[in-house]
C-alpha cells in the first residue's frame, strides 16, 4: 500500500521529521516506524468526525537540506526543530519546506517568544514543546494534516506577548476563536471546535474586531478577519466563500 492511500477505510499522513537532537530523532523514528500510528482529530460535530488518520513516517533527518536531497519534500507534514546546530535560520527552514509543499509543525525544548511568532509568521502551521505527550503530537500532527493549525499554551502566550506595534494583542481564546473562523469555519463549527457556544465564539469575535480596529486596521467581516490573519502571519486561510457571513 502507497503513502497516502487509506488504511482500512483511515487516510495515511506522511510525516518527516528534522531534528539534530539524533536520540530525539531516533525515539520518533522508532516510534512513528513501529506500525502506522494514529492520529486523533477534532469532532466535526456529531455523527460526523472522520476516522482519525494514520501516521507513516517517511525520513528522519538532522537538516532541511538532508531531508530535501532524501526525497522528504513527499511528506504532508514535517516536524521542525525551531533551532538547527546547522547555523539555518528558523524561519528559512519553515518558508523551504512551505514551498516543497509541506505543513510545518514547528517543535522545541525552549519557548523562545520571538522565534515562535517568526516562525508562525513565516508559514509554520503550529508550535509544540517537546514536553508534550505523544498523544497530543500526534493530534496535533492530525489537525495540521488537515489544513489547521496546531494551537498549544505556548504559541498562544508568544502570540499574547507579541511586540509589534500593530498587532493587536490577543488572549489564547480569541486568537483561536479568530483563526477557525477566518480559515473558512461557520460560527457554529468555530464554536463546536473551541467546546464553546456559538453566542460565546461571537463575543470573541466581536472582541477581536474592536481590538483591530483600535490598532487602526478595519476588521468588520470575514473577509476582513482573513485578511488581517494573512498580513500578521498567522496562517493562510482560503478567501471566504460567497458574500461576508454575518458572525
Amino acid at each position: 500500500m502507497s503513502a497516502g492511500a487509506p488504511a482500512g477505510g483511515r487516510r495515511v499522513v506522511r510525516v518527516a521529521v528534522v531534528d539534530d537532537d539524533r536520540m530525539l530523532r531516533d525515539g520518533l523514528a522508532s516510534w512513528l516506524g513501529r506500525a502506522d500510528v494514529p492520529a486523533r482529530t477534532d469532532d466535526a460535530g456529531p455523527g460526523t468526525a472522520p476516522a482519525a488518520p494514520l501516521l507513516r513516517l517517511l525520513a528522519a533527518e538532522a537538516t532541511v537540506d538532508d531531508l530535501l536531497a532524501a526525497g522528504g519534500a513527499a511528506a504532508e507534514v514535517v516536524l521542525l526543530d525551531l533551532v538547527l546546530r546547522d547555523g539555518s535560520v528558523p524561519e528559512d527552514n519553515v518558508r523551504r519546506l512551505r514551498a516543497a509543499g509541506c505543513r510545518v509543525l514547528v517543535i522545541s525544548t525552549v519557548a523562545d517568544r520571538a522565534r515562535i511568532v517568526a516562525t508562525v509568521a513565516a508559514g509554520a502551521d503550529g508550535y509544540l514543546t517537546k514536553d508534550h505527550s505523544l498523544e497530543v503530537l500526534a493530534e496535533a500532527v492530525g489537525t495540521v494534516a488537515a489544513g489547521g493549525t496546531a494551537h498549544s499554551p505556548e504559541l498562544a502566550f508568544a502570540w499574547a506577548h507579541d511586540s509589534a506595534p500593530d498587532r493587536p494583542r490577543l488572549a489564547p481564546r480569541e486568537l483561536q476563536v479568530l483563526l477557525d473562523y477566518a480559515s473558512g469555519l461557520t460560527l457554529k463549527a468555530t464554536a463546536r471546535r473551541a467546546r464553546i457556544s456559538p453566542n460565546t465564539a461571537k463575543y470573541y469575535l466581536d472582541q477581536v474586531k474592536e481590538k483591530y480596529q483600535r490598532a487602526g486596521r478595519p476588521a468588520y467581516t470575514k473577509i476582513d478577519l482573513a485578511a488581517r490573519v494573512r498580513e500578521d502571519g498567522w496562517c493562510t486561510p482560503p478567501p471566504a466563500p460567497g458574500p461576508p457571513a454575518t458572525p
